[in-house]
């Protein structure tokens, strides 16, 4: 397979009618489409208006919407972004990378390696203060911050779903209630 040449990584799905009810991205060039299940929607739903009733016009969310990196291999619409306040889009209509203050991704088992590998070396290159990977199947929350341009991240923090997940943003605090995320027994 060729490296994409362009500018973006989602403009290899430019023109393409994608269909509902599957995540679309680009991993290492390949582009990846999974039905998102039931507890990874739930989860989603549930904290989703708690961050934006928090934000209070200080910044932004985002849910499954498309996000330039600086790599045209990878295309990530995270589950969930916080979009730092001032942000603007791009001459795409999207939003860049370095607008992010945190992603939340929603662990599903069959794109397990991407979350906990792929997507955390990448947000970790590219500065993303605070990455969430969210897994019902675990009923935890992995919070990763301090992000090192090495791919890595310096503190990692386990949240038991039940306990407050504190989001440390810049200038502020989320809090989400987890004991409402739904546990997947499979």
């Amino acid at each position: 397979m060729t490296a994409m040449t362009t500018e973006s990584a989602w403009d290899a799905v430019e023109g393409f009618k994608l269909p509902r009810g599957y995540r679309v991205e680009i991993t290492d060039g390949k582009i990846i489409m999974t039905p998102q299940g039931m507890a990874q929607w739930k989860v989603i739903l549930k904290a989703a208006p708690q961050i934006e009733a928090q934000l209070a016009g200080r910044g932004d969310i985002l849910s499954d919407v498309m996000v330039d990196f600086p790599s045209t291999l990878y295309g990530y619409a995270p589950d969930l972004a916080v979009v730092a306040p001032g942000a603007e889009h791009n001459s795409r209509g999207r939003y860049e990378w370095h607008d992010l203050e945190a992603v939340l991704e929603v662990v599903a088992k069959s794109n397990q390696d991407n979350d906990f590998v792929k997507k955390l070396k990448l947000y970790a290159e590219c500065g993303i203060p605070t990455y969430v990977v969210i897994d019902p199947a675990e009923a935890v929350c992995t919070v990763h911050r301090a992000p090192q341009r090495s791919g890595r991240y310096e503190d990692s923090e386990q949240v038991p779903f039940g306990e407050d997940l504190r989001l440390q943003l810049e200038g502020r605090e989320i809090v989400i209630r987890t004991d409402g995320f739904p546990r997947d027994p499979s």
